[in-house]
């Protein structure tokens, strides 16, 4: 592990995360990054979504902190500045959901390694949703979970489905695999090619305003929407999961009423076959509740903290 670098704006404090570079056993290279926690209570291995990246967790993982939990978390491949895997940069991009899962095997190795504080837990967004529910059934020695918007399907219609299986298969066929999909927002970061009104990730203005001052600032840890493949290796990957066992692990499930990206019904049918797990509805919250106002924020935060410090039998 060597340095790597943590971003700040003009007005942040200092940064208290610990970056550094991993190499998954591929060869592919990854942005980490370690809070350590004001007491030593147990470590949070956080899961970030689609198009995400370190600086963005900062805020939340100073609250994990206080609460004594230690965070480590990473730029999934392909996006932040872990290694990119086209030539051009811009789309979101991986060869195979699978590869996701060589990114958390090094960040579980990295854990290891640093002999992060136990329990460990999970907190997943969106995407790392995906990816966290793939990991606890590959056996994540995590003892609880929180999921926040989990990408368990896609807010899709089944025409629209079906339409996406038939465009993604034919870009495929046509070497097109790499270029972004049909309506997933092109070459550039969403929240910069957006206006505030309407856009489904956060009705908080002040935080949707620190994402631009962020994506303007830092370029270099943009992208813009998937490609074909992506989403053909997405859609796959969704049909994967609803046909898992339900982890054992207590699970707490984020929802915001207001969700229209992930699929709130293929979240409502997981959850119909895991007693283990319970949902936590956000009245008014879009699709990212940890970026939210604080009227939904901080209940959310406060019930992720309680769920993690819960006494429970240790993994």
């Amino acid at each position: 592990m060597t340095p790597a670098p943590f971003n700040t704006l003009l007005q942040d404090p200092p940064p208290k995360a610990d970056a550094f570079w991993m190499r998954a056993e591929d060869g592919v290279r990854l942005r980490a990054a370690h809070w350590a926690g004001d007491r030593s209570t147990g470590t949070v291995l956080l899961f970030p979504g689609r198009t995400e990246y370190l600086e963005k967790y900062n805020s939340l993982a100073l609250d994990l902190n206080a609460a004594g939990l230690d965070v480590l978390s990473l730029d999934w491949r392909g996006q932040g500045l872990s290694d990119r895997l086209l030539s051009d940069p811009r789309p979101g991009h991986v060869a195979g959901f699978a590869d996701y899962r060589r990114d958390v095997v090094e960040l579980v190795v990295t854990a290891d390694e640093l002999d992060l504080p136990r329990p460990w837990h999970l907190l997943a967004h969106s995407m790392g949703g995906a990816i966290g529910l793939a990991a606890l059934d590959a056996g994540l020695p995590v003892q609880s979970a929180v999921f926040s918007a989990p990408m368990w399907g896609l807010d899709l219609s089944r025409p629209v489905r079906l339409l996406a299986h038939l465009i993604t298969g034919a870009a495929e066929r046509l070497g097109l695999g790499h270029y972004p999909a049909w309506g997933s927002g092109g070459y550039e970061p969403f929240v910069l090619n957006q206006p505030f009104r309407g856009n489904l990730l956060t009705t908080d203005g002040a935080r949707w305003g620190r994402l631009i001052a962020e994506l303007a600032s830092w370029p270099e840890i943009g992208i813009g929407g998937v490609s074909n493949h992506w989403l053909r290796e997405a859609l796959a990957e969704c049909r994967r999961l609803g046909a898992l066992s339900a982890p054992a692990q207590p699970t707490l499930v984020a929802l915001g009423s207001e969700e229209r990206i992930v699929s709130p019904d293929a979240i409502r049918s997981r959850l119909d076959s895991w007693p283990q797990a319970k949902l936590m509805l956000l009245p008014g919250a879009r699709h990212e509740p940890l970026m939210e106002r604080e009227s939904i924020r901080e209940p959310l935060v406060e019930a992720v903290i309680a769920h993690f410090l819960a006494p429970r039998e240790a993994v």
